[in-house]
């Protein structure tokens, strides 16, 4: 066996179409090859990885120990949902960018908004894309 046949990863099938309401009889479904990075990873050179711990973003269905998986490609929007860097710490929140001025937003009402002022030190690491969960 040569070492690329060893290194194969194995094929993964999508199948395009699970009813969620009443089950339909179905024949066999022929299911594709899917291969995780190419539906989550729109930038591979500047995509990465975080696992989540905390609950400030459960309202937007992001709990402790989820995987974001963040493009630093994508231009910070407001309503987008990011990672920052805020006073040397990371935290992921929703954007609010009104003319100047942005606002961290948690999704758990248990948590207070972060407004940035001048002298802050922030940077926005990514923005969230996708979200990988354990159920």
């Amino acid at each position: 066996m040569s070492s690329s046949e060893s290194e194969k990863k194995p094929e993964i099938k999508l199948y395009e179409s699970v009813h969620a309401g009443f089950p339909s009889p179905a024949e066999d479904i022929p299911g594709t090859a899917l291969d995780i990075n190419k539906l989550v990873v729109k930038n591979p050179a500047s995509t990465f990885f975080a696992r989540v711990s905390g609950d400030s973003m459960e309202g937007d269905g992001i709990r402790d120990g989820d995987i974001l998986v963040i493009d630093k490609a994508e231009e910070p929007r407001d309503g987008a949902i990011a990672v920052c860097f805020i006073n040397g710490e990371f935290t992921v929140k929703r954007l609010r960018i009104q003319d100047r001025d942005i606002t961290l937003v948690p999704s758990n009402p248990k948590y207070k908004a972060i407004t940035i002022h001048e002298g802050d030190d922030l940077t926005i690491w990514g923005i969230v894309r996708y979200v990988i969960k354990k159920v």
